[in-house]
């Protein structure tokens, strides 16, 4: 791999993990023009630098989180979040095998697929029915919060976007965007704390590290950098703004991709 794959797909990662426009879409994309495949333990190792910044960003809300947890003994949120992550969280782990090996899950034609899928539902979803409207994600329900879990694991199908999937899902459940996009990042951390936990206890993947740190460590540090101005833009812009805007430019993007695979 080149130093520009590997800044490339760094950005890539830090920009779209958190913009609702789907990281592991556009990073198989990438990968399968730069070199024809798509590297699917790469891709889970720049995890970290995401994961890192969105540690970063949040560190306030996190040490609220726990301090009311420790302090308060009020456990609404933390008990929505693991709700919320279980679901994707089970079925990553029983399936990861499965999703690494199959051709579905590393392709570009299925992510141009759920790239224009997805954005039609956030160009519909201000007209969509919701629920009642509830304040902040402690006000979820138990039933709320599952639900947005299960919206979660499409996104283990490249081009559906972890955060977008939730963040409609939110919506759906009663909460307004920024809000949705809030209670999305969080319950984000256990899965992807959970992804760098299982590459660092595998011998395999430790091994892949050490045999591409350089090469990682620089995409890391891409997706770290792009990923905290990425979390603070879409935190500003859905304050006053809802999802439409990327549902166009999913659905814009979808139909240059399929163009570009039908010529090659």
């Amino acid at each position: 791999m080149s130093i520009i794959e590997a800044i490339v797909l760094g950005l890539i990662q830090g920009l779209t993990e958190f913009i609702p426009v789907s990281s592991s879409g556009h990073l198989v994309i990438a990968q399968t023009l730069f070199s024809g495949a798509s590297n699917h333990l790469f891709l889970e190792w720049i995890n970290i630098g995401t994961f890192l910044a969105l540690l970063v960003y949040f560190r306030q809300r996190i040490i609220a989180i726990l301090t009311d947890i420790i302090r308060y003994k009020k456990y609404t949120l933390a008990r929505n979040i693991l709700i919320t992550a279980i679901p994707a969280g089970i079925v990553g782990l029983v399936f990861a095998d499965f999703i690494a090996g199959t051709l579905f899950f590393n392709s570009a034609i299925t992510a141009v697929w759920t790239l224009a899928l997805v954005g039609i539902a956030m160009i519909m979803l201000d007209r969509l029915p919701k629920a009642s409207m509830v304040a902040s994600g402690d006000k979820l329900s138990k039933t709320r919060a599952l639900t947005i879990g299960l919206a979660q694991i499409l996104a283990l199908i490249p081009g559906v976007s972890r955060s977008g999937s939730t963040i409609i899902a939110g919506r759906l459940m009663g909460l307004k965007a920024a809000e949705a996009a809030e209670y999305s990042f969080l319950a984000s951390l256990p899965i992807m704390g959970g992804v760098v936990l299982k590459l660092l206890v595998s011998s395999t993947d430790r091994q892949y590290f050490i045999d591409n740190a350089a090469m990682l460590t620089l995409s890391n540090v891409c997706a770290f950098i792009s990923g905290l101005l990425a979390v603070g833009f879409l935190m500003r812009y859905l304050s006053r703004h809802g999802l439409a805007v990327f549902g166009w430019y999913r659905v814009g993007l979808a139909g240059v991709l399929a163009l570009i695979l039908l010529v090659q």
